[in-house]
């Protein structure tokens, strides 16, 4: 039996990774939105382009919740997008809101399901999603780390010019300015990246991710990015969906591991049919672990803020 994917949000980010997840015969989708008649056309045209890329999955667009029934894993990407100058804090109060409603709806549907969650402000939507679906902290998972990561090794693959499946690189901390890029364990065929690019260039190229939402938002004017985390969160969903078990960094809900408690944070996780299936503790350096503390300190801020 075909594996069923509810994609909620048939903006950019929505549509794309729902192209994406039947384009690569992961499963079928279902791809709700407030408004119905886009997610249908954009379903429809999903569909006549099935025969061109050889694919035989099905996509539904929809308002109707009750067609997301029984799905395996629920991505939710709604909510408005950041404009140039707007942080992914300001997005708080209206996103929340949104954030809310989809969740109520989906978990009714499939409260078996893992929820993937791109919307942002990410870690205070994904603690959004944890309190008003009553889900296990293990299925609730935020789509950051990948992401940011995949921001770092594309950087550093244009530094190098070297090609982007050489490079392993992973990201921590909350989803913004914030985020800790982690060179010392980055490496590029094996080799420390520090042993290839110098420190002051390095920390360019960090200073690059920790802002590579904005940098895109600014060219664009009226959207934000949308492949790459379209991209991001098919990616956690096959390791979810064929049980890979693969370490990514993504934002779990944690609970003394590195020292915070209580919120959503960007760490390396093991990913397989249950959600989360281990959060993996590396040793920081006291540096590491101050910014690490000052990336948890800036998502509890926002948390409090909205009184969770």
């Amino acid at each position: 039996m075909k594996k069923k994917v509810t994609v909620i949000g048939a903006g950019n980010v929505g549509a794309t990774a729902a192209q994406r997840l039947i384009e690569k015969h992961i499963c079928d989708v279902i791809l709700v939105d407030i408004n119905g008649d886009m997610a249908k056309g954009k379903a429809l045209d999903l569909n006549q382009a099935a025969p061109v890329e050889y694919h035989d999955s099905k996509i539904t667009g929809t308002s109707d919740y009750t067609l997301t029934k029984n799905s395996d894993v629920v991505i939710i990407t709604a909510g408005i997008a950041r404009k140039p100058g707007m942080s992914r804090d300001e997005l708080v109060e209206t996103n929340s809101k949104i954030m809310t409603d989809v969740a109520k709806k989906a978990v009714d549907q499939s409260p078996d399901a893992v929820f993937i969650i791109v919307s942002n402000p990410l870690d205070v939507m994904c603690q959004i999603a944890f309190n008003v679906t009553g889900l296990p902290k293990n299925r609730i998972i935020g789509m950051a780390g990948v992401l940011d990561s995949a921001r770092f090794k594309t950087f550093i693959s244009m530094e190098l010019d070297v090609s982007v499946e050489n490079i392993d690189a992973f990201v921590l901390g909350g989803h913004g300015d914030t985020m800790v890029p982690l060179p010392r364990f980055t490496t590029v065929a094996g080799i420390p990246v520090t042993e290839l690019i110098e420190e002051k260039r390095l920390n360019e190229l960090m200073d690059r991710t920790r802002t590579g939402g904005a940098e895109i938002v600014g060219y664009l004017k009226t959207g934000s990015a949308y492949y790459a985390p379209a991209s991001s969160a098919v990616e956690m969903t096959k390791s979810i969906l064929f049980d890979k078990k693969k370490i990514m960094p993504c934002a779990a809900y944690l609970e003394g591991e590195y020292g915070i408690n209580g919120i959503f944070m960007g760490v390396p996780v093991k990913l397989g049919k249950n959600g989360i299936e281990q959060i993996i503790e590396i040793s920081l350096k006291d540096e590491e672990k101050k910014a690490l503390e000052k990336s948890a300190t800036a998502v509890r801020t926002i948390v409090q803020d909205i009184a969770l």
